[in-house]
């Protein structure tokens, strides 16, 4: 049997850095016993004081981009040049046939893995919206509290999940490939619109000039997006993890970017609608778990989409019913 700490033991020991009670916070966090639930929400309001003193960087990109291997050159480079202290919080794919999940971003950032200042923790995505984990912003907290300056928060790939990563994080950096096809004609506009940077990866050796073509398109198609509420000017970089080049000017970025809208207070404005689109995010999520598992709505669910199906009932109206029955 699992020994269970109290809200005092998880407090201190996140406080002082314990990373095995962090992790075991996490897993509080992610957990879908109630009193697990109840013993996380404890430990998180007594820890947000401690928290909102990182970086949360979102970073996305298409599957082959080079996420994991861009991630692991940037985090090294901000642990061994600028002395942070970072922590990854990498989502993994949930398999809608089996609900399983690889949960192996350690194996693709071996070099980082091992650097102490570093804390990498791999989250089944679940069935939450667009791959992120339901829990990440509770985990965003709980590694605040923990002393971590800078988090990463990376997404399965371009989606939807884009819209849940950007209500979470302070910049969001959207990793790009040259030389894939129409890299335009390719992008939702949506994805444009969030990105406070875009990077190109694997800038180097035969790709490095299609890298300059493409980087060159895409701050012609850049001009034709109304200025962002933040007023910033969205820089397109190129990078390689391979030679190392481009990783500090992404961070400069960053810096940059920070000290601008801290001034600015846009900051903390954005933090605040975050606060608010998270709190009204989690009631419509628990009206929703707690719907499913009335058990009038148990019951006849199965009837009622039988229905739905066959014609007999629209879809409206099939879920009116089931609304009536849980609500009455």
């Amino acid at each position: 049997m699992v020994k269970r700490f109290y809200v005092d033991q998880y407090v201190d020991q996140i406080l002082a850095g314990n990373r095995v009670v962090l992790s075991r916070a996490i897993t509080l966090v992610e957990s879908k016993l109630p009193a697990d639930q109840e013993l996380a929400q404890q430990v998180i309001n007594r820890l947000l004081p401690y928290s909102g003193n990182s970086i949360r960087i979102g970073i996305t990109g298409a599957p082959g981009v080079g996420k994991s291997t861009f991630i692991e050159a940037l985090g090294n480079y901000l642990i061994l040049k600028e002395q942070k202290k970072l922590a990854v919080l990498a989502i993994d794919p949930t398999s809608q046939r089996t609900g399983g999940s690889i949960l192996g971003d350690k194996t693709r950032m071996p070099v980082l893995a091992t650097q102490l200042q570093a804390y990498i923790r791999p989250s089944p995505a679940g069935n939450s919206l667009g791959g992120v984990a339901c829990y990440t912003r509770e985990s965003i907290l709980l590694c605040e509290a923990a002393g971590f300056e800078v988090i990463f928060v990376e997404t399965v790939g371009v989606g939807q999940s884009e819209t849940a990563v950007h209500s979470l994080t302070d910049f969001f950096l959207l990793l790009l490939l040259a030389g894939a096809g129409d890299e335009l004609q390719g992008l939702k506009k949506g994805i444009m619109e969030m990105a406070d940077a875009l990077i190109i990866t694997k800038a180097d050796g035969s790709n490095l000039e299609k890298a300059r073509v493409a980087r060159a398109e895409y701050i012609n198609a850049l001009h034709l997006f109304p200025v962002p509420p933040s007023g910033w000017q969205v820089p397109v970089q190129l990078s390689s993890a391979l030679e190392n080049t481009g990783i500090s000017e992404v961070w400069k970025s960053i810096q940059e970017y920070a000290q601008k809208m801290q001034k600015s207070k846009y900051w903390q404005e954005k933090r605040n609608q975050q606060h608010l689109y998270w709190f009204r995010e989690t009631i419509r999520q628990t009206l929703e778990e707690k719907f499913f598992a009335h058990p009038e709505v148990a019951k006849h669910i199965k009837e009622k989409e039988q229905q739905v199906i066959s014609g007999q009932l629209s879809a409206f109206a099939a879920a009116q019913e089931l609304l009536n029955l849980a609500y009455k």
